[in-house]
């Protein structure tokens, strides 16, 4: 009976020694457990936050491949635009340096007629007397040369018949004129304001002044293609009445001016116009 209490004690003790150790290793596996659990939650936030700022970036990624793609076009669209505007500069560029290769023509052109004008006007001036050039007034006008002869020089009194003192004038304008062959000639009558006497005999079938003008005119021309052997195609007769004055008919200085006959040298025009034509040489 002892024997059975003694084994009873000892179950007994061994069943409380194993209680406790099992009470304690619950324990130990309930906090295991928790510390597990708080564990993973802290892990789980963290990859949603990592998640989260993985979406941000994708979403950042592809803005920045759209930003690159739009930025891609907008400079292919810049290098197109810039090509074209290089083509456009480049024909702009030509066109002036053609534009400056006709101008730099164009003044050699006019200083080449204003050159030979001066030679010509050099030469007539040095020929002529001093009584000649109380009498004769040379100019030269935007590239024309204007010889002006008074009519009491060159004609009779109260005609349009040349008198015989003009002959030695005319005689080295004539020889002017043969030597530049490649000017034409107008011969340009003008007359003051006051009306003709057609009671006159030297005026017979003279209207006015118109006439008398035009009439002086063709009288020069005649004189030099006769005289001189100027070649008539060469020369032009014109009139112009008292409507072409270079002074006031109020005077009689100013009217003794206006009555004058004004021999013009100019150019041939198609000649000119061939120069001016030409193109200018684009390797100068």
């Amino acid at each position: 009976m002892k024997k059975n209490m003694i084994v009873l004690a000892a179950l007994a003790a061994t069943m409380l020694v194993t209680s406790c150790a099992s009470k304690k290793d619950l324990e130990n596996c309930q906090n295991q457990n928790k510390e597990l659990t708080t564990n993973y939650q802290d892990t789980k936030e963290r990859l949603a936050a990592s998640q989260a700022r993985v979406s941000s970036l994708e979403d950042q990624l592809a803005q920045q491949k759209k930003d690159y793609a739009a930025l891609q076009k907008s400079l292919d669209k810049s290098l197109s635009n810039t090509s074209d505007n290089n083509v456009n500069i480049s024909k702009l560029v030509d066109q002036i340096n053609e534009s400056n290769l006709y101008i730099r023509h164009l003044v050699e052109v006019k200083s080449k007629s204003d050159s030979l004008n001066m030679v010509l006007t050099n030469n007539l001036t040095r020929s002529l007397s001093k009584e000649e050039m109380k009498e004769v007034d040379v100019q030269v006008l935007k590239g024309v040369v204007y010889i002006s002869l008074a009519d009491n020089m060159l004609y009779k009194s109260g005609s349009y018949e040349i008198n015989d003192r003009a002959q030695e004038t005319l005689s080295k304008i004539a020889k002017i004129i043969m030597d530049y062959k490649d000017y034409d000639v107008l011969i340009e009558g003008n007359t003051d304001n006051v009306p003709i006497n057609t009671e006159a005999a030297t005026m017979k079938n003279i209207r006015n002044n118109w006439d008398l003008s035009a009439l002086r005119a063709s009288s020069v021309v005649q004189y030099l293609i006769n005289h001189f052997g100027v070649e008539p195609k060469r020369l032009t007769a014109g009139g112009r009445g008292e409507f072409n004055p270079v002074a006031s008919n109020d005077t009689e200085v100013g009217k003794q001016r206006n009555r004058r006959t004004q021999i013009i040298i100019t150019p041939k025009l198609d000649q000119f116009m061939d120069l001016i034509d030409k193109a200018p040489d684009s390797d100068k």
